[in-house]
């Protein structure tokens, strides 16, 4: 059963234990899939984004995870210094330290074009005033931002808001991955890309859609 409120998600298994969402893995079988997102979709959240209150942040922060990948627990940690070098530009890598990751093992994140186009709109809004400090701010206090529990809620009402059921942290993730496998990228540099530790959970995030099988029969 899934208890929805302002202030916590949780989910109940088959067995009625109580689970956080910073506890629950995607391979978690009680957990239905996230939703991933068609382009024209994300644009539709995107254009709810643009009518809300820090939108400049809930773009940037959105687009980390549908444009890089990126969980939701990574995303709550970066710091400026993390994407920005000692001149001020927007990164082509960014490094993920192993405290910054789920498998507590460093990896790189490459950063495309479009992605950093993006996070430099964001850091002319809001500028860095010392590189140590959280990436995307809170109301509460601008230089610590979220936690990985709390972005994981923030996102859950934000996909709820513009209209989308089944939306969650994980959704920019399965999105990007699905995305590129669509395109035709290998499971390979899939697994690469999303720092998995194995073919077997790449798949697993890949969403296999109709328009997806009907190029494959194409290439007959």
């Amino acid at each position: 059963m899934l208890v929805n409120n302002e202030n916590q998600v949780v989910f109940k298994n088959k067995r009625n234990y109580t689970l956080s969402n910073e506890n629950i893995t995607l391979e978690d079988k009680t957990m239905k899939q996230a939703k991933t997102f068609t382009p024209q979709e994300l644009r539709r959240v995107l254009d709810y984004v643009a009518t809300r209150k820090h939108a400049a942040r809930n773009r940037a922060m959105l687009l980390m995870t549908h444009f890089a990948g990126l969980r939701v627990a990574e995303t709550a940690s970066l710091r400026y210094a993390d994407v920005m070098d000692e001149n001020g530009k927007i990164r082509n890598e960014i490094l993920l330290r192993p405290e910054q990751t789920k498998g507590d093992q460093a990896r790189t994140v490459f950063v495309a074009e479009k992605l950093r186009k993006e996070l430099e709109i964001y850091i002319t809004k809001m500028p860095c005033t010392d590189p140590q400090h959280k990436l995307f701010y809170t109301q509460k206090k601008l230089t610590e931002g979220f936690t990985a529990n709390t972005l994981t809620q923030y996102f859950h009402y934000l996909y709820k808001r513009a209209g989308f059921i089944g939306g969650s942290s994980h959704s920019g993730r399965r999105s990007f991955i699905t995305s590129l496998a669509a395109k035709g990228v290998g499971v390979r540099v899939l697994m690469s890309l999303a720092g998995h530790a194995s073919i077997s959970t790449t798949q697993k995030y890949i969403d296999i859609n109709s328009d997806m099988q009907r190029k494959a029969v194409e290439l007959i």
